[in-house]
């Protein structure tokens, strides 16, 4: 085969589509529609993103794709050899227990052939080799480490390398940055950026998403369908933008054009005779203008603005903090420090990853802490980045329930309802068992219920993760008046401007 040739075949492969929807539909039991007729296709050596509201089905995507979930109708076409690996929102709790040599054997897929398991044989250094791709190495004997002794950034950190540890043809990273700090994050687009497989990736930060996407994929959450587009993650939000006004002009004018004509068949038609010949090809041109009209993609809907309310009657401190722990290169370092919160004082706390902090949170929402008092008889609202506060057995209308009784009211079935619509809560949603719903409405979910909970304490671990964009502006306004003391933990910068901060712990200084 001639040099040319092969640049000829190596060219056709890398056009090649190696994952194609054709028609597929798929819904989670009865009345819970995902997707209706999705067609689109993916191309060896793409980078794309994934978008879509919260509780659309992005994950449900990525389950079809990786054979996890079979659709209702359609054609899943995946080509043959090419090989599928998802980099998980979270670790599962089944999982927690597991040391970081086993979560890694589990990801790499061992199964019983036959009877006999099969074993992987020099796995430590092809975990060395991902941890260092992932920014997660140099910890003493770390193969050996429960995965639950490991921050929630370094878990994040772990669940992609799961997926890395298997080399991939098509990379499906599920909220890849959530957890991660700057450094963590910087780490992570260069590794996009250099990467020469295929990836789709589920994110709702703008910035990281941009520095690599080549096309955007969106799940329109009302339609069911699937718009694809090529370019870069801002240059496609601007032309649906910029095509979403021009539709909506093209109909207002269609729309006046269309009541012109009814208005002028209405007066043919009221003087008879041969005018109601008139009148009637009137009405006629207005139904043809009414075909006309373009069904405009409806925008993802925000939650409403809102407040989170403080414990009434809040006298003087509410939190002292004499002294706190951090984890540094493998050990327990102890610090003195006095920071006192009253009501209304917002405290931010910031670290990398496994320095401490949810730790030290940990502590202070459990009243099992050290150096750290809570005055008592303070009601707290632990907003944690993996809404373990949440029952997972319990419907979303019982978890509101208990959210308002805690903070003190009678059950007002009429004003739970009213803040539950406002989190886009409403219809067979608030029926939902809490562990069936997305990361995303997890998070919803959550901030209704501080809502009811009414806190003197406001303590936030990462409350960005897993939501919608378009939410964060209204959350952000929400703790900026938020009346209570207030702890906020956030790697997301443009996130934390928005928010009034009277005091910065910072563990590592």
């Amino acid at each position: 085969m001639s040099k040319k040739e092969q640049e000829n075949q190596k060219s056709q492969k890398t056009q090649e589509t190696i994952v194609r929807f054709d028609d597929v539909s798929f819904e989670w039991g009865v009345n819970k529609p995902i997707l209706d007729g999705v067609s689109f296709t993916i191309r060896r050596g793409m980078k794309f993103t994934l978008m879509g509201q919260n509780g659309a089905g992005k994950s449900t995507i990525f389950g079809l794709i990786s054979g996890l979930h079979v659709p209702e109708s359609g054609i899943i076409n995946v080509v043959k050899g090419v090989s599928i690996a998802t980099s998980r929102q979270v670790i599962p709790k089944g999982e927690m227990d597991l040391t970081v040599r086993e979560f890694f054997e589990n990801s790499l897929a061992l199964r019983e052939r036959g009877g006999v398991r099969v074993k992987i044989y020099d796995i430590d250094p092809r975990i060395d080799d991902v941890l260092e791709v992932v920014n997660l190495k140099g910890h003493t004997k770390v193969h050996d480490k429960k995965i639950n002794t490991f921050s929630g950034g370094q878990q994040a950190r772990l669940l992609l390398a799961s997926a890395l540890i298997q080399d991939p043809d098509l990379l499906l990273l599920d909220e890849p940055t959530n957890n991660l700090d700057k450094a963590g994050i910087a780490h992570l687009t260069e590794f996009l950026v250099d990467y020469k497989k295929t990836v789709l990736v589920i994110s709702h930060d703008a910035e990281f998403l941009n520095a690599f996407t080549q096309g955007v994929l969106y799940l329109d959450v009302y339609t069911k369908k699937i718009e694809q587009y090529v370019g870069n993650y801002f240059n496609v939000v601007k032309d649906i933008t910029a095509r979403v006004e021009k539709e909506n002009m093209k109909n207002a004018q269609l729309q006046k054009e269309i009541q012109a004509k009814k208005d002028q068949a209405n007066v043919f038609a009221y003087k008879g005779g041969r005018l109601r010949l008139v009148a009637k090809r009137m009405r006629e041109k207005a139904e043809e203008l009414e075909e006309e009209i373009v069904d405009v993609r409806k925008e993802d809907r925000s939650i409403r603005p809102f407040n989170i309310p403080s414990q009434p009657d809040l006298i003087g401190e509410i939190l002292n903090i004499s002294s706190f722990t951090t984890m540094k290169n493998g050990k327990i370092v102890k610090h003195k420090v006095k920071i006192s919160l009253n009501k209304n004082v917002h405290l931010l706390l910031q670290g990398p990853n496994g320095i401490g902090k949810t730790t030290l949170l940990e502590r202070l929402a459990s009243g099992h802490a050290e150096g750290e008092k809570v005055k008592e008889g303070i009601r707290i609202g632990y907003y944690r980045q993996d809404f373990s506060t949440l029952n997972f057995e319990d419907t979303v209308y019982q978890s509101l329930s208990s959210a308002m009784l805690a903070g003190g009211e009678k059950l007002d079935e009429e004003r739970m309802r009213s803040v539950a619509a406002g989190f886009l809560i409403t219809g067979e949603f608030i029926r939902t068992k809490i562990g069936d719903l997305s990361e995303g409405q997890k998070g919803l979910v959550a901030f209704a219920r501080l809502v009811l909970q009414k806190p003197g304490l406001l303590i936030l671990d990462e409350p960005t993760n897993h939501i919608n964009f378009r939410h964060l502006p209204i959350i952000a306004e929400a703790l900026d008046k938020y009346a209570g003391a207030m702890i906020l933990v956030s790697h997301v910068p443009e996130f934390v401007k928005q928010i009034r901060i009277d005091e910065v712990l910072d563990l590592e200084k």
